[in-house]
């Protein structure tokens, strides 16, 4: 028996996780709004009708977004023009929904670029602190969201105000600024496991 086909792995509104098999006969998934996508995200309006496409390439996929979508797509915070290797556990991000390519890799351990460019900023404690509590939910389960700013600010006793300025510089210190809101705060909390681990 081969290694299990990888899969991938996203959550609708109400929190249940939902699962695409990648297996042998699988040679393209498509991602988007539309009833026929493999990845059917009807609920999230900032997803195109047709937004990406998974495709197979020998042993590898790979993430293309050739103009489909509106809002662009963006794996592991940085968005993707044209196509991009995938490995297992590169997040992706349509509108406002993640999705995990989870499962065997022989590549996995390849370095990845965002996680080696997340190791190299330098940041203070006090940055450190507040991207620790940022992405400390991702750490029991990768699927769920960010910490919010009233969650930081109580744990570490700051203000809401504090913590605003403190991700806004994060946000500048990662190259996240292009970014909208919700996927700045996704990519950086991401970002906090690769430091981190």
């Amino acid at each position: 028996m081969g290694a299990p086909a990888p899969f991938l792995v996203y959550r609708d509104p109400t929190g249940r996780r939902r699962l695409v098999e990648l297996g042998a006969a699988t040679v393209k998934v498509t991602i988007g709004r539309r009833a026929g996508c493999e990845v059917n995200l009807p609920w999230d309006p900032e997803v195109s009708r047709v937004h990406a496409e998974l495709v197979r390439l020998g042993p590898e996929w790979v993430l293309q977004d050739d103009g489909l979508s509106h809002n662009g797509t963006f794996v592991n915070g940085e968005r993707v023009h044209g196509r991009r290797r995938l490995v297992a556990g590169d997040a992706i991000t349509v509108g406002a929904t993640v999705i995990e390519l989870c499962g065997h890799d022989p590549t996995a351990a390849r370095t990845r670029d965002a996680a080696t460019a997340a190791a190299a900023v330098k940041l203070t404690p006090a940055q450190q602190r507040v991207l620790d509590a940022l992405g400390r939910p991702l750490r029991s389960d990768p699927h769920t969201a960010p910490a919010s700013n009233q969650a930081i600010a109580a744990e570490l006793s700051l203000s809401v105000d504090t913590v605003k300025g403190t991700l806004s510089a994060l946000y500048e210190r990662f190259d996240l600024t292009a970014l909208a809101q919700n996927e700045k705060r996704a990519a950086l909390a991401r970002l906090s496991g690769s430091r981190s681990a």
